[in-house]
């Protein structure tokens, strides 16, 4: 019985699905009861809601309020409550700072830049590894726990800056969320923490089914500080990507206001009963620093006809802004600050709770604040 979960879990994640029906079916299906003891293996409990967060299909307290409805008692999945919460910090913290430099301190030591040709050919000889990054170009997907292998290897192993590499990994990502992904790069390679994250060949092994030897992973964790660069990863490619933007097609009615959608506000729920112009906005610029793969911006605009009616301007705000003279609508967003017209909030799980200096900091004053954990 559990094999076949775990293989209908594993199909789920190789087709994910676009449809509003889809997803919402996916919300009511995932039991948290075995989240927290299995999230970090390859074929754990994972909720594989993390796409639809992203791109504010639903948000992180739809989530949490589907289940207050179904579990009287919260607290036994605590660990999930507080990934959600993860969600929302660091969305908080890219709200405030500039998350493309390092935040808390300088990366050292950076020998190299560009991505490892290795990692981008899935061909760094660490078996689970070069799946991982294979399934990543199929699919979209990568496990939480492999993109902390990923980042490790490369910047503590191979002593590259974050930057590129994360830029990399986010492009492919149907997932894609700049914020809990270059801030989570800049985790593993010390520039937001307080120390570096490593893994060796046992760790991977003991949660990726493998049994592999004989790495540059094979060793302590003393001599995976120490170690030299691996020649496998000293060959590197800078990173060069470019999205192709579908064309407009805005149509738009004078006597209707535009309700703006984004590429990370993709909610059909979203003032659902206005009668309104909706556009979805792809900024060129925005495109330009955080580009995409084609199959993950085919994703988004598949979600995107969730929306009904909605119309497409690929462009600036400005450029958009200066041809209607109609109110717009948008959510904040650390990406639209530059937006002009009325701002509605996101759906946070706790907007009032302010940002504090470290993550647990907040959850304890988010988890104070969630009735079913006061």
């Amino acid at each position: 019985m559990l094999a076949s979960k775990i293989d209908q879990q594993q199909q789920n994640l190789e087709a994910l699905v676009t449809s509003l029906d889809e997803i919402l079916g996916l919300v009511v299906q995932f039991d948290p009861k075995k989240y927290g003891a299995s999230r970090n293996f390859k074929n754990g409990a994972v909720s594989r809601l993390s796409p639809y967060i992203s791109r504010d299909v639903i948000s992180t307290l739809f989530v949490y309020e589907h289940l207050t409805d179904i579990f009287e008692d919260l607290r036994p999945f605590e660990k999930f409550i507080q990934e959600l919460a993860w969600r929302d910090y660091w969305q908080r913290v890219w709200q405030e700072n500039n998350i493309d430099v390092e935040l808390k301190t300088k990366q050292s030591p950076v020998l190299n830049s560009g991505v490892p040709k290795a990692i981008l050919e899935a061909n760094t000889g660490i078996e689970a590894v070069d799946n991982a990054i294979q399934e990543l170009y199929e699919t979209g997907y990568m496990h939480n726990h492999m993109r902390m292998y990923v980042a490790a290897i490369v910047c503590n192993i191979g002593k590259y800056h974050w930057k590129e590499p994360a830029l990399w990994l986010y492009s492919h990502l149907h997932d894609g969320d700049w914020g809990s992904n270059a801030l989570s790069w800049q985790w593993v390679a010390g520039s937001n923490s307080h120390k570096k994250y490593y893994a060796n060949q046992e760790n991977i092994n003991k949660y990726f089914d493998s049994d592999q030897k004989n790495t540059f992973l094979d060793c302590s964790y003393e001599a995976l500080v120490e170690m030299n660069v691996p020649d496998v990863l000293t060959e590197s490619t800078p990173f060069e990507f470019k999205t192709e933007l579908p064309k407009s097609n805005l149509n738009l009615r004078a006597d209707k206001p535009v309700l703006l959608y984004t590429t990370y506000n993709l909610d059909p729920f979203w003032r659902k009963d206005m009668d309104a112009n909706r556009v979805l906005i792809l900024e060129t610029e925005q495109f330009e620093k955080y580009p995409v793969s084609q199959k993950s911006l085919d994703f988004i605009l598949d979600l995107s006809k969730n929306i009904p009616d909605l119309q497409i301007f690929s462009g600036s705000f400005q450029d958009f802004s200066e041809h209607i003279s109609q109110p717009i609508f948008f959510k904040e967003h650390p990406l639209n600050t530059h937006f002009a017209g009325t701002k509605d909030s996101r759906d946070w799980l706790n907007p009032e709770v302010e940002l504090q200096s470290s993550f647990f900091k907040y959850w304890k004053k988010v988890k104070k604040s969630l009735p079913e954990f006061a």
